[in-house]
């Protein structure tokens, strides 16, 4: 299987040390370049880590394909979307709601930082999503409460404090 990632639901999951789970759910990760850019840019405090995890994972993308797109898809979104494309990929890791969209739009298979949390508990790899919510919560990183009570409910966990 292949995984083409995005930039924030790689951030996420560095945030809860949750990098981890990405390869033996999918086999194969992959970004674009822009994704690696936007990744290790700045001061984010998962910059390194992120550096490090992506070695050997960035691809550069065929221009010559074409996606649709609504005018607001950053660099690293249509890169992902076009690597998608290029590797006939299974998955788009993206949390962003709106390039979500867009993706189904090209029917392109996504999951989210959450989702993966939640296949990882599924598949046993984890016995709980609640450290990895809490870690994720303590954060820089904003992620509304109705959607973590709503990832808590699906996983039948508590919210954590």
């Amino acid at each position: 299987m292949i995984l083409v990632a995005d930039c924030s639901p790689l951030i996420a999951l560095a945030a809860c040390d949750g990098l981890f789970l990405l390869e033996p759910l999918f086999g194969t990760v992959i970004v674009p370049e822009a994704v690696y850019e936007e990744s290790i840019v700045g001061d984010k405090p998962e910059a390194q880590q992120l550096k490090n995890y992506l070695q050997n994972k960035v691809r550069t993308i065929n221009p010559s394909l074409l996606i649709l797109l609504d005018g607001f898809s950053d660099r690293g979104e249509t890169e992902a979307m076009l690597l998608y494309k290029q590797c006939a990929a299974d998955y788009l890791l993206i949390d962003d709601k709106r390039g979500r969209r867009m993706a189904k739009i090209n029917h392109i298979n996504t999951i989210g930082s959450f989702g993966v949390l939640l296949a990882a508990k599924q598949s046993h790899l984890i016995d709980q999503i609640t450290p990895f919510v809490a870690r994720l919560k303590a954060s820089d990183i904003y992620v509304s409460d109705a959607l973590i009570a709503t990832v808590m409910d699906v996983a039948g966990e508590k919210c954590p404090g």
